[in-house]
């Protein structure tokens, strides 16, 4: 049995799940329709929000464990791909889902904005997981647009799909921001990782064969997705990942100039900073004065 799928169109994902394709450009499905089958890698060219059960076993979801039983939300955008690890034993895929290409939404307003749901690039790890409340709506608004997919496509039909979907995401992004607060005890060991990690890279010699730290640096070596990760740390402190660096580098620099004899070039280099100009751009911005002034005034 073929182990790599291929999904460019609506009709195909339908067909793979055994759905009648009611519109060319979007599908809402019950995978409990779908026959059974053994575990395979899918690429898509389509966005898909899944509501799964968590002990499905459908998807790869990475190493963490959910504390939300009710269902969890993936989002998938064009381009990404979902691997079934077990590709002998057959399995009965459950749950819901929604499948949209990107040129349902070409000249709406959701067209315009979709870049801005950053959720459609987390990890499958760092998936929603919902209250069963939450669950219930989601299930509603699937309903909503599988209702308007029955009807006839007229000139109204792209419209009114593509508003549906969009207050869906709309309130995904809702419940990602209650996610980030009822898991404020976890958010806390993430930030205080953070700053550990960036304590032992300004220790190392890190800074002389990599650079400045990034924001994807940082969120791989915590095992997260960059967007993820920035949303979290947006979320906790108020401040960007970046600006939260900048801190830290900022915060090293001043130790640095207060500390040693080293020329301001020095020590730029020392942080990472190609070019020295960089560096007293930067400080000057987030100080006030320069580098060499700071050391005087000091």
């Amino acid at each position: 049995m073929k182990k790599e799928f291929n999904f460019d169109t609506i009709s195909e994902y339908n067909a793979f799940n055994n759905h009648e394709t009611f519109h060319p450009l979007v599908s809402v499905l019950d995978f409990s329709k779908a026959h059974e089958r053994t575990g395979s890698k899918m690429n898509f060219e389509l966005y898909c929000v899944f509501l799964k059960d968590v002990k499905c076993g459908d998807l790869k979801y990475g190493r963490h464990n959910y504390d939300y039983q009710a269902g969890t939300l993936v989002f998938i955008s064009p381009g990404q791909t979902i691997d079934v690890e077990n590709k002998t034993d057959y399995y009965q895929p459950v749950g819901h889902g929604l499948v949209f290409h990107p040129d349902l939404i070409r000249g709406t307003s959701l067209g315009k904005t979709l870049s801005e749901y950053n959720f459609f690039s987390y990890n499958t790890s760092e998936a929603l997981h919902l209250s069963a409340k939450e669950r219930q709506l989601v299930l509603d608004l699937f309903a909503k647009i599988d209702t308007e997919l029955q009807q006839s496509i007229d000139k109204h039909s792209k419209k009114l799909i593509a508003s549906n979907i969009e207050l869906l995401l709309n309130y995904c992004d809702r419940f990602y921001d209650r996610q980030f607060i009822t898991r404020d005890a976890v958010n806390k060991g993430v930030l205080e990782n953070f700053e550990e990690l960036l304590n032992g890279y300004f220790r190392s010699e890190k800074p002389y064969s990599i650079g400045l730290p990034s924001v994807a640096y940082c969120a791989e070596e915590l095992h997260f997705s960059a967007n993820y990760f920035g949303d979290l740390i947006k979320k906790e402190t108020g401040k960007s990942a970046q600006e939260f660096i900048q801190t830290k580098i900022i915060d090293v620099a001043k130790n640095k100039i207060f500390d040693s004899n080293k020329t301001v070039s020095e020590i730029a280099y020392e942080l990472g900073f190609k070019y020295p100009q960089h560096f007293i751009r930067l400080f000057k911005k987030r100080v006030g004065s320069t580098p060499n002034e700071y050391r005087i005034m000091n």
